[in-house]
């Protein structure tokens, strides 16, 4: 049995410690984690497995602990081995990391910040996890990223798209493989103006976090510059669940699109309410009125059923990807679970099997090892065509795919279509763009 199955339970009781001191762990004497936080000694490596399994994006939690779970299988040399058949870097071999078998912990973020910080604070000083990784809130991505920076051990970020958390509030122990904000609006905007036109008037619902903000921001400022003006931007709380009251200040204005910052089940509700408003059967300024959802998942578009048709946005990754690394991937999670894997699940998985690939080209699990061997580092063979870790802010570099839901699925999991690879170099921005602009890597930090 798993170490995670024996203490999965007793990693974090959602909400038991939620509100517990944030201070620096007490941790054993340096000496005895031979210079870094939590040097395993034995014969075995925890990781913690931080994920939503409570709360609004509870959905992607779990696709996030079964990528998580498979990819632990693959590291141990079980199942058929996925993405290490495929990725560029042979250094893994199904041996473990550095000849440990992998373990892990898990906790429950609850897509709450505190919560978040409390569990990783568990794992990091109670379980004696050398890496924390997972979540699918930015604002717990931050949070968490911060923690791990202060307590020496390595943050390998799940799903967080804000432009923060590999911009303003970036960590020299934090590395994000999931896209930002940015370049959604730059994937999206060519797109949006060939099918709805450069004269458009555009209605934002945000959600009010800092991935709320750094979406609104970045999808605002692309569409503005191709002509389109913003007539009106309201933020509703990530506990919201009935948006109808949103809804009818966009009837009363002048607007002819409605971008939904939203995601999870705060976007399945907000265009479920916006539908049953009649929104899309509307025609406004002499135009057929649309609707944009900036970040989308197959899990959302199963939640939000047929009012997705037609409907455009941007992923991280799609399961009909026809490359080696995506269709190993399906594959190996298809067999194992029944179902095409999410792009929370995707990311999930190749973030742990970058960070035992760095471990192992390091020969070493020092933190201060593992980030030379991330930082800069370029590879291909995981799923979204060739890509760069950039070493200035840690973040991941890699095509985009626009998406909009499909008119006839065949099936509950054929419900996007990719109607572009927008290519890296459109979507690369300068480490110092205004939008991403402040906050400092600092110096990696080895703990204990």
């Amino acid at each position: 049995m798993s170490k995670g199955n024996l203490t999965r339970r007793g990693v974090l009781k959602t909400g038991a410690v939620a509100g517990a001191g944030l201070a620096l762990p007490t941790y054993l004497s340096a000496a005895g984690h031979e210079g870094f936080t939590n040097a395993p000694t034995g014969s075995t490596v925890t990781l913690g497995f931080n994920v939503p399994q409570s709360g609004p994006y509870a959905d992607e939690g779990a696709d996030e602990l079964r990528a998580y779970e498979l990819a632990v299988e693959h590291l141990n040399g079980e199942g058929d081995g996925g993405m290490l058949n495929t990725f560029s870097s042979k250094a893994l071999d199904g041996t473990g990391i550095l000849g440990k078998k992998v373990e892990y912990v898990t906790g429950d973020t609850q897509t709450k910040s505190d919560a978040a910080r409390a569990s990783a604070k568990s794992m990091i000083e109670k379980d004696g996890a050398v890496m924390i990784t997972g979540g699918s809130s930015s604002g717990v991505a931050v949070a968490v990223q911060a923690l791990c920076q202060e307590a020496g051990v390595i943050f390998m970020a799940g799903l967080t798209h804000s432009n923060d958390t590999t911009g303003k509030d970036k960590r020299a122990n934090g590395f994000r493989h999931f896209f930002n904000s940015y370049m959604s609006g730059a994937a999206l905007a060519p797109v949006l103006a060939a099918n709805y036109g450069t004269d458009r008037k555009a209605y934002h619902l945000t959600a009010d976090y800092n991935w709320g903000y750094t979406t609104e921001e970045a999808v605002k400022s692309s569409t503005e510059a191709m002509g389109w003006e913003t007539v009106g931007s309201v933020l509703t709380p990530l506990t919201q669940t009935d948006f109808s009251s949103y809804i009818t200040p966009v009837l009363q204005s002048d607007a002819d699109v409605l971008v939904l910052n939203h995601y999870g089940g705060n976007m399945v509700n907000s265009l479920t309410n916006a539908v049953q408003f009649g929104l899309r059967d509307r025609i406004v300024n002499g135009k057929q009125f649309e609707i944009v959802v900036p970040l989308y998942s197959r899990l959302m578009a199963k939640g939000a059923g047929a009012n997705v048709k037609g409907i455009f946005g941007s992923t991280n990754w799609h399961w009909s990807l026809q490359d080696e690394g995506s269709k190993a991937f399906v594959q190996s999670f298809g067999t194992k679970y029944g179902f095409p894997p999410s792009q929370a699940a995707h990311t999930c998985y190749v973030q742990a099997l970058l960070y035992a690939d760095a471990v192992q080209r390091a020969g070493s699990f020092a933190p201060c090892a593992v980030v030379e061997a991330l930082e800069g580092f370029e590879f291909d063979g995981m799923g979204n065509g060739k890509t760069l870790y950039r070493a200035e802010d840690h973040q991941c570099f890699k095509d985009v795919l626009v998406v909009k839901g499909k008119e006839n699925p065949s099936s509950e999991f054929d419900l996007l279509e990719i109607v572009e690879v927008t290519p890296v170099e459109q979507v690369t921005y300068a480490p110092d763009h205004p939008q991403v602009a402040g906050g400092s890597l600092g110096t990696c930090n080895n703990g204990a």
